[in-house]
């Protein structure tokens, strides 16, 4: 019994100096650091995260989807990168140029604007970047 009563009287001190915390009077000293570590070598930093192309993805779902997912008239699926390549390789500005005012070649044919006459310009832009950039 006398055991038990000891152990309970540690464990009542045990808490309550656990309760106190680290509380120190205002006028203790301040403890001393120790010396600091050399600073581990600097990771590279990760790459900035890009900026999705919402109107891209949404005109892409909209209109150019009915031909580029099922591969219609000749229509490169995004993420192709053998279809997309040889296309990719002339340049955005002839990609933007057959996009939007239609083309015809012989692996198929690109209606003006996919045949949405009510895209703008910039709207076919963002399509023909979110398909591209699918398919580098």
């Amino acid at each position: 019994m006398k055991k038990l009563s000891s152990l309970l009287a540690a464990a009542a001190v045990s808490l309550t100096l656990a309760a106190c915390g680290d509380k120190k009077p205002a006028d203790a000293p301040a403890p001393v650091a120790a010396p600091a570590a050399a600073p581990a070598p600097a990771a590279a930093p990760a790459p900035a995260p890009v900026a999705e192309n919402t109107v891209g993805k949404s005109v892409y779902g909209k209109t150019c989807a009915m031909c580029h997912a099922a591969g219609v008239a000749g229509a490169p699926k995004p993420g192709d990168k053998a279809e997309w390549g040889p296309r990719i390789a002339q340049g955005k500005d002839t990609l933007y140029k057959h996009a939007i005012e239609g083309y015809t070649g012989s692996k198929g044919m690109m209606p003006a604007k996919g045949g949405a006459a009510n895209l703008t310009d910039d709207e076919v832009k963002a399509a023909v970047d979110y398909m591209a950039d699918q398919s580098v």
